[in-house]
């Protein structure tokens, strides 16, 4: 049986935390980072995350993409009401970086630049892709990755969840080997932890491996609202 650990910090500069994160049984995890003024950012991620799990439960099982992808368009919808009823939250939005897990065969969804990794062997592999004005940058070869980290409009996102009528959803799904650890992450950490420093953790034996990378970007200077859900496949 698999091992899920969740773990979502303020960290060192804000004020509120806006990301969630969420394990529940049978097998799926979530994470999101909010956005919006005042308090609209920690609406918008709460609500996906109940508007997600809520839908999920409701719905037979197994969950496959296109399970995914409804919840998530449910959230979506859920978003946008909330902001028309009260006018602090409008222009509120969240990622959203689902995964679910049975058997041998994980699937996921994903808008935003939150994020899906899959560890395996030594290797971690970025299994989403950023919906962010740098990224696309980085796609049509405009600037390198590292130059990507420290570009001055690296959070500004070019999709989201609760933003607009219809949001564009990405999913995809994979095998499940023996000793995989699947990561989710918002961007509080992977901006201040390295690929190379999350691989080093999840190969480690920390109790709790979820805590020890929010440690560890925390250490970094926690910049922002830290969360990292790690599960791990025996």
């Amino acid at each position: 049986m698999a091992s899920c650990y969740a773990c979502t910090d303020v960290g060192r500069v804000r004020p509120t935390n806006e990301d969630r994160a969420l394990c529940f049984a049978p097998g799926v995890c979530l994470v999101a980072d909010g956005m919006g003024g005042h308090a609209a950012g920690e609406v918008a991620s709460a609500l996906l995350v109940q508007t997600v799990q809520s839908y999920l439960e409701a719905e037979a099982r197994p969950w496959g993409e296109e399970s995914l992808r409804r919840a998530v368009r449910a959230a979506n919808t859920a978003i946008l009401a909330e902001a028309s009823q009260f006018p602090a939250c409008e222009g509120m939005g969240t990622t959203a970086t689902v995964f679910s897990y049975a058997d041998d065969k994980g699937v996921w969804a994903h808008v935003g630049d939150s994020r899906l990794y899959l560890f395996r062997r030594g290797t971690l592999l970025q299994m989403t892709r950023d919906h962010s004005y740098v990224e696309g940058l980085v796609e049509n070869g405009s600037i390198t990755q590292a130059e990507a980290r420290i570009h001055p409009r690296k959070n500004v996102l070019t999709r989201a969840v609760g933003v607009e009528k219809e949001v564009e959803i990405d999913t995809g799904s994979f095998e499940i080997m023996a000793g995989d650890t699947v990561l989710l992450s918002t961007d509080g950490l992977t901006n201040m932890v390295t690929d190379e420093e999350v691989a080093s953790l999840l190969s480690g034996s920390a109790e709790d491996p979820a805590r020890a990378l929010v440690d560890a970007a925390n250490a970094a200077g926690g910049k922002d609202n830290i969360t990292a859900v790690v599960v791990k496949f025996p």
